[in-house]
């Protein structure tokens, strides 16, 4: 269950919901659509109360960049489902793509000025997509226990 406020975000501001059965549809722009779509990874609001704080900067955000820009925010039941797909590591994070390729992850909140920075950058036709992150990067064995970050 998303928090009262990021579920305000997602009505006032008309942003989707997005699941594992609907983010394919989402992803593919419409004829008057740009191709950049920003998906909402806000994590659970009790574990991670800086969602509220991205959920205020999102609506900003897609203003800064009308027009160049698509917004959806995804459905806390299909998180963990999709977060792999578009590398994912912490939430609450935005995650913009181009169709359905992840071009770059910002993580918790950020000032103002690296969102541009870094949106900005993201939207240029050439920047890259992200390359899945291809598994653990560390394991660690703890009492018996394996612990893969």
């Amino acid at each position: 269950m998303p928090s009262a406020l990021v579920r305000a975000l997602s009505e006032r501001s008309r942003l989707p919901v997005v699941d594992e059965t609907n983010i394919d549809a989402f992803l593919a722009p419409g004829a008057s659509e740009p191709d950049n779509a920003v998906l909402f990874f806000t994590g659970d609001p009790g574990q991670r109360p800086e969602a509220d704080d991205v959920a205020v900067v999102l609506p900003e955000l897609l203003q800064f960049f009308r027009g160049r820009l698509r917004g959806g925010v995804v459905s806390r039941s299909a998180e963990d489902k999709l977060k792999s797909r578009f590398n994912v590591v912490v939430m609450p994070s935005l995650v913009v793509t181009r169709r359905d390729q992840p071009i770059g992850v910002l993580g918790k909140i950020r000032d103002w000025s690296e969102y541009v920075e870094k949106v900005a950058a993201w939207l240029a036709p050439d920047a890259p997509v992200m390359v899945p992150s291809g598994g653990p990067k560390v394991e660690i064995t703890h009492a018996g226990r394996e612990i893969v970050r």
